[in-house]
């Protein structure tokens, strides 16, 4: 049995402590610890708890090392149940995570009472039959889209579906939440390539165990208008040059 092993892995994945993960089982701290030295195990009820705490299969929680297969099959996101709302109608909400929470979200991604606490909204443009998340972007990286611009995106279970020069936002151990152009290198070398579309930022590398959860980009919205193309900005040295020669006919014409 594995369940030791993967519950003190869980744990420290999660960012809780044995106290705060007493508290979420119902448990005496102590019997956090028996748990996880493998001096006790919970009956089946514990074992189910303990399962949808952290968005794992009872099989999985008991009988296979976690921690290992996170590593070792990175065409997969960590298998989870997201948690989603829905309206009065019935209809699936999209959960939004502003810029300020990002970094909480790293660490509550998959607690489902954080998840549920951000603010939700409703596109009832996009196709039914998935699960959307919306991203708030910082930074410039990612020009024509400036900052502030909330990225919408689909959630993807297989990191292996993801299509060479797409827009994703990803959700990694190293780099946090980033939105990027990638390129699929899985099968390869293990890992993707992330490009910025403003080329003042270097593309980097992150390894499929690195990604936490990955979303395709399916929609944005931006409060900045796009602006009307002047003339101008298409001008090159040769077209001003025969501008100011057309000028200077056009003076001695008058004289």
């Amino acid at each position: 049995m594995s369940f030791s092993k993967n519950l003190k892995w869980l744990r420290l994945k999660a960012g809780f402590t044995q106290e705060v993960l007493s508290e979420k089982l119902g448990v005496q701290r102590p019997m956090i610890s028996a748990y996880e030295d493998g001096r006790s195990v919970p009956k089946l009820d514990g074992l189910s708890k303990v399962a949808k705490t952290f968005h794992v299969t009872l099989d999985d929680l008991v009988h296979r090392d976690l921690e290992k297969q996170e590593q070792t099959h990175y065409d997969r996101v960590p298998e989870k149940v997201l948690s989603i709302t829905l309206d009065q109608q019935g209809k699936e909400l999209i959960t939004f995570v502003p810029q300020k929470a990002s970094a909480g979200y790293l660490n509550g991604f998959s607690d489902a009472e954080y998840v549920e606490n951000l603010p939700q909204f409703r596109l009832p443009q996009l196709p039914t039959g998935k699960t959307y998340r919306a991203f708030e972007l910082s930074g410039d990286s990612m020009l024509p889209l400036e900052p502030g611009t909330v990225i919408v995106g689909a959630f993807m279970d297989q990191l292996k579906e993801i299509r060479n020069g797409s827009t994703y936002v990803l959700i990694t151990k190293s780099e946090g939440v980033v939105y990027k152009r990638v390129f699929n290198y899985l099968n390869e070398r293990g890992k993707l390539y992330l490009v910025s579309d403003n080329e003042l930022y270097k593309p980097f590398e992150v390894h499929g165990s690195e990604v936490l959860e990955a979303w395709e980009a399916k929609a944005f919205i931006s409060t900045s208008f796009p602006s009307p193309k002047s003339p101008q900005q298409d001008l090159t040295l040769d077209d001003l040059a025969e501008m100011i020669k057309g000028l200077k006919e056009e003076i001695k014409k008058c004289q």
